[in-house]
Formats: C-alpha cells, sequence, structure tokens
C-alpha cells in the first residue's frame, strides 16, 4: 500500500525512497535552502529594526529617554545569544545523525521568537524573543553551512557560499526598508505578517530536503564511504585515484567523507616545526583534545577567524556612525541617511562570481587582496567633511569601493573553514588516526567561525562610535583602514597553508 504524499515528504527512512529524491537531495535544492534559510534569520532580524523604537514606546511604555538604551541592550542581547549558542550547536550538530533536525528545531526557535515579538507587551518578553533569535542565528549560520560542507565538494564550496553571502545580503537589503514601510503604511501586525509567511515558506523547504547520506540509501550513483576513509564511484571512474566527497550508508551513521585528490599535497597551517612531531607531548594532547579546541592549533584556521572577526568588525562599524555623521554634515533624516547603506550592500550579490574564483584560484588571495584594497577607501572616508554634493557623491562612491573589496572576503573564508577540517582529518587518516568520527569536525570549525563573526559584530560599533565620539570621523577612518590592511598580512601567509611551504 502507497503512502500519502504528505508523509513521504516527512519520511526519510522507510523502505521506500521519499518522493522526488533525486531533486531534494540535489546540491541545487540543498544550496537554495541553506540561502533562504539564512535570508529568513536576516530578513527577521533585520525587519523588526524600525519596529522595536515605536513598540518600546507604544506597548511598553519606555519612556522616550530610554529608548536608545533598550534598543542598544535587544541588539547585544542578539549578539550575545549567537555568540554563546554557535559553540553549542557546533557540538550537537557533530554528535548528531542528522543536520536537518537541528535546523528543523532552530526554525522552531526563530517562530516562537517571532511570536513573542509580535505579542509581547513586557521588555521581558522582548529579551526571551531576542535570545530566542540569536540561537536561532547560530543554528542557522552553523548547522547550514555545515550541511554545505557535506554536500557540495571542496573544489565547487566557494560558489555555494557564495550564494549564500547573497541571501544574507538580500535580507540585510530590503528588511529594514520594508519594515519601515509597512510598518507605516499598515500598522505592525502587517510587519509580522510578512514574517510569519516568510516563516512557513522555509518550514516547507527545510521539510522537503533530503541530505546526501540519507539518498545514499536508494540512489545507486551516490558515493559510498570505504574502509579507509576514502570514497569510490565504482567503475565509472576507470582506475583512477580520486577521494571524492562521501557519504555512508545511514545505518551506518555516516558522513561526509574527505574531498581531496589522492596524491594532493599535504597543505598545512604553518611551516613544519618540532612540535609535528607524532610523540611529542602537545601532539598527545592535541589528539585527546574535542574537534572544537583541536581545531584552534591551526594558524590557517585561526587566520580565517581573525579574517571573519575584522570582516565583521568593519561592516557593522558602520550601523553606529553612518547615520549619525550623514545627519550632522548632510542634515538628512532617517530614511536618506538609509539609503546610505544600499551602495555597501549591493556589491555583495556578486559573491557568487567571487565564491567561482576562489574555487579556480583558492581562498588565499582573494581574501589577502580584498582587505588591502579595502585601507584606501576607508580612509579616504575622512575627506566626507561638508554638505555639498561632492562629498555625497564622495561618500557614495567610497562605501561602494569598501562594500566592492570586503565582497572578495566573504565566500573565501567561509570555504577555508572546510578545508582546515578535510585537510586536518585527511592527515589524521594518513598516520592511522579514526579522524573526527562518524559525525566530523565541519559543525565545530563553523561554530567558531560564527564566534568569531558574532564578536566582530559586537566588537565593530563600539570601536568606531567611540572612536568618532572621542577622536573624530576622520581617527576613525584612517583607524578602521590600517585595521584592514594588517589583516591583509595574516591572509597573506596562512590562508590555503603556510605560503612559504613546499607545495
Amino acid at each position: 500500500m502507497s503512502r500519502p504524499v504528505w508523509l513521504s515528504l516527512l519520511t526519510q527512512h522507510g523502505e521506500n525512497p521519499p518522493w522526488l529524491l533525486k531533486y531534494r537531495s540535489s546540491e541545487g535544492f540543498i544550496i537554495g535552502t541553506v540561502a533562504l534559510a539564512v535570508f529568513t534569520d536576516m530578513f527577521l532580524y533585520g525587519v523588526i529594526v524600525p519596529v522595536v523604537p515605536f513598540s518600546l514606546q507604544e506597548r511598553s511604555h519606555v519612556s522616550e529617554d530610554r529608548v536608545q538604551y533598550w534598543v542598544s541592550v535587544l541588539i547585544a542581547i542578539y549578539g550575545a545569544s549567537l555568540l554563546a549558542f554557535s559553540p553549542i550547536c557546533g557540538w550537537l550538530a557533530d554528535h548528531t545523525s542528522s543536520r536537518r533536525s537541528p535546523l528543523l528545531l532552530g526554525l522552531l526557535a526563530l517562530l516562537g521568537a517571532t511570536v513573542m515579538l509580535d505579542a509581547g507587551s513586557k521588555i521581558s518578553v522582548f529579551v526571551v524573543g531576542r535570545v530566542l533569535q540569536g540561537a536561532s542565528a547560530a543554528v542557522v549560520w552553523v548547522v547550514g553551512l555545515a550541511l554545505l560542507a557535506d554536500t557540495v565538494p571542496q573544489e565547487r564550496l566557494g560558489q555555494a557560499m557564495g550564494y549564500v553571502t547573497a541571501g544574507m545580503s538580500l535580507g540585510i537589503l530590503v528588511a529594514p526598508l520594508l519594515g519601515g514601510v509597512v510598518f507605516d503604511r499598515a500598522g505592525y501586525n502587517a510587519v509580522f505578517s510578512m514574517a510569519y509567511t516568510l516563516v512557513g515558506l522555509d518550514i516547507i523547504l527545510r521539510l522537503l530536503l533530503v541530505e546526501k547520506k540519507v539518498a545514499a540509501r536508494w540512489l545507486p550513483d551516490a558515493p559510498k564511504r570505504t574502509e579507509n576513509g576514502t570514497s569510490s564511484r565504482g567503475s565509472d571512474l576507470q582506475g583512477e585515484e580520486i577521494v571524492e566527497s562521501s557519504y555512508a550508508n545511514t545505518s551506518k551513521g555516516g558522513r561526509s567523507a574527505i574531498n581531496v585528490e589522492a596524491g594532493l599535497e599535504e597543505d598545512t597551517a604553518s611551516p613544519p616545526s618540532p612540535e609535528r612531531t607524532p610523540n611529542t607531548p602537545n601532539k598527545r594532547l592535541r589528539s585527546r583534545l574535542p574537534p572544537f579546541l583541536s581545531l584552534l592549533y591551526s594558524r590557517r584556521l585561526l587566520a580565517a577567524l581573525f579574517g571573519a572577526l575584522i570582516q565583521a568588525s568593519l561592516i557593522t562599524a558602520f550601523d553606529s556612525v553612518l547615520t549619525i555623521h550623514a545627519a550632522s554634515i548632510f542634515h538628512w533624516r532617517s530614511t536618506g541617511a538609509a539609503l546610505l547603506f544600499l551602495p555597501l550592500v549591493i556589491p555583495s550579490f556578486l559573491s557568487p562570481l567571487v565564491g567561482y574564483l576562489t574555487d579556480r584560484y583558492g581562498s588565499r588571495y582573494p581574501t589577502a587582496i580584498g582587505f588591502l584594497l579595502a585601507c584606501p577607501p576607508f580612509v579616504c572616508l575622512r575627506f566626507v567633511e561638508q554638505n555639498t554634493i561632492r562629498d555625497k557623491v564622495l561618500l557614495c562612491a567610497l562605501l561602494a569601493l569598501i562594500g566592492f573589496t570586503l565582497v572578495l572576503t566573504f565566500a573565501p573564508i567561509m570555504a577555508e573553514i572546510s578545508g582546515v577540517v578535510e585537510d586536518k582529518e585527511k592527515r589524521m587518516l594518513e598516520s592511522g588516526q579514526e579522524g573526527y568520527g562518524k559525525g566530523g569536525a565541519y559543525a565545530q570549525a563553523y561554530g567558531l567561525y560564527n564566534m568569531a563573526f558574532a564578536g566582530g559584530c559586537l566588537v565593530g560599533p563600539l570601536l568606531a562610535g567611540f572612536i568618532a565620539k572621542y577622536r573624530g570621523w576622520g581617527t576613525m577612518a584612517w583607524v578602521l583602514g590600517l585595521l584592514s590592511a594588517a589583516t591583509s598580512v595574516p591572509s597573506l601567509l596562512f590562508t590555503g597553508g603556510w605560503i612559504l611551504r613546499k607545495r
């Protein structure tokens, strides 16, 4: 007796294959689902930004002189929650048999947060809602990126991360504009009607999603994992020794295998040193540590995390200073000042192209060049100081250049995190160790990435705000420029492995 279609959508472990299995487990569908999840997260974060100040006054009866304080607190709570839940989500995701289940739990947390922010009237309810929102964001960014690393081979992962970056940018771009316009025209409830519609669509796609390792039970051409950790597609390889990204049978609780070509050089995080000798105390200690901590021994990963920290700091620095500076110089109100963020965000839609170039030429040079080229436009912001057409055009042009240069860093750094895990596990398997086990370490690595990015979101606005307040706009501009240029040095030296190591 055949099962109803709706039951086939939810069930992935019966004898018969799920409905439309080939399409639901395809790379394109999984990439689209993760990109939509990121867009949904950023949209729900940003759509309430122009609404919260009015909600605090009208619903929570907060006095006007305390609104700015509570808005800042609620923003900080979101960042703190994102920072705190990222390592937890990474550890749990690598110790469960499915990426899909945590993604669905994260979506429930996001739905709960939206209901609280919609129906709540007390500050305490808003606080809990923001905590849930931060926890949901941690799930999306950690588990979602780990799912992409499981699904997409390393040689195409940069482009996949580019689509995720484009989803993030689109959410950042349209959410505050739609939130403000809909709130002014249709009211508070209409804003959250958009949120519920988007969450509903996200629920459908996440329920439809079938992970590759689940699909491997029914698709005969799906790669299988061998005993030594490598993988094979069978006779179609025609004798070539290739180690591909593969998935074990779900009865064995498999996960993605190593995705490197046999004979590829051992790419390391640093030059050879005595600490690499297997018998040293440091090596023995490192092998006993959980992946979340042992990964931090990699200078290559530390360079990527530092890049993510500075990347987020530079982007979010404008949140605390750009609107105020535009209001004081050009006498613009909130709408005009908000439009200044458009030239900063629009270049992010080039992320898929940057990801494609990363897949072809590696992460090192796009990342280093992006940080280095961002320095001049940051420094030149100090010349925007008068209420003239020339200064307005100059400001928009500089913001567009900053957005374009920094977009060179997003997809490469995201792909680099996966590359570090893959190379480290390859070396572990070659030395006879068990690797990171069936759960792997992708989610924990992206948990570290998410922590670094969340830290930048906290540091950036504070750094730029305090410097602008006590030293002026010009000083803030060259400090951010020098910080960006300095970040290009470790990116050049360690991204993709120690630059002086012989290939």
